[in-house]
């Protein structure tokens, strides 16, 4: 069993923190706002520190789920400086390519691993210990990390090198972004069309048209709810960072630009906090006529 502390204890972090305890692993948690920390370690019977240096001194491994590249600077920069050699320092937080390679780099020069090893799968597969995690770093710090990472995780693929599991982020944030407003244009199109959208779905779900986002968001995109899972400032986030990278390694990405702009008119609507699915919102906003 490994020694790890866990920074970070948002809406994934601390289920995936807990779930590290309920595997054996001893745990030590650090978060910005103290409170949390110390909701945490009465929780699951775990350490809370009040300061980074302290939380990952002497453990084998480190885990980051935070909120942007200034936050994971913040909060890794210092981290590095207090881990022990040979330790391995996992981001599990969904930011840019570059500053995975930048972290690589400085995690070698101090005899420290990295692994960049972003999540799938929401707040419901943190809490329920079933994420896919995405990968980039050197294969023998992957192998270390994964057996650990098994405690939340159904899936943890290595794809390449450092900076590689953010990049695979990417393209399953564009791949999401896609199908959420094709499938927010069928319902509204369902709609306007007087059909009984819930035999259409039947009809439907089971051929090429069907998708995770239909399996399980189009009764609640039906309905108007949209509480269930990933924020749109969130994805804003991931999408920003996808079209940046895509600026420069020239990707073309046409529909992902167009969707960013759809989110942000839900947002205008007052949804920043909406999941992801809420795209129907600005096509049905005029009314179901």
């Amino acid at each position: 069993m490994a020694t790890c502390a866990f920074l970070g204890l948002g809406v994934m972090g601390f289920p995936m923190a807990g779930h590290l305890v309920a595997n054996g692993h001893g745990v030590t948690v650090w978060n910005r706002t103290g409170k949390k920390a110390k909701d945490w370690a009465a929780r699951h019977s775990g350490l809370a520190k009040a300061k980074v240096a302290d939380a990952v001194a002497d453990c084998d491994f480190v885990f980051m789920c935070l909120g942007d590249d200034p936050d994971v600077r913040e909060v890794a920069f210092p981290a590095l400086g207090a881990m022990k050699p040979g330790s391995v320092l996992v981001d599990h937080t969904t930011a840019s390519a570059e500053l995975a390679r930048e972290l690589h780099v400085a995690a070698r020069e101090k005899g420290i691993g990295f692994v960049d090893a972003p999540v799938s799968g929401g707040q419901a597969g943190a809490e329920n210990g079933q994420l896919t995690i995405m990968c980039g770093g050197d294969e023998a710090d992957f192998a270390k990390a994964e057996p650990v990472m098994a405690a939340y995780a159904k899936a943890s693929t290595l794809i390449g090198e450092a900076g590689a599991g953010q990049l695979c982020k990417m393209v399953n944030q564009l791949c999401i972004a896609g199908v959420v407003q094709g499938l927010s244009e069928g319902i509204h199109f369902a709609h306007r069309s007087g059909l009984d959208v819930s035999k259409v779905m039947g009809a439907i779900s089971k051929g090429a048209a069907q998708s995770w986002q239909m399996e399980n968001r189009w009764q609640t995109m039906d309905k108007g709810e949209f509480e269930f899972g990933f924020a749109i400032d969130w994805m804003r986030k991931d999408l920003r960072i996808a079209l940046e990278e895509a600026r420069r390694n020239g990707a073309q990405l046409p529909v992902a630009a167009l969707v960013d702009q759809f989110y942000a008119d839900v947002q205008a609507m007052g949804g920043s906090r909406w999941d992801t699915s809420s795209l129907i919102a600005r096509l049905e906003r005029s009314g179901r006529g």
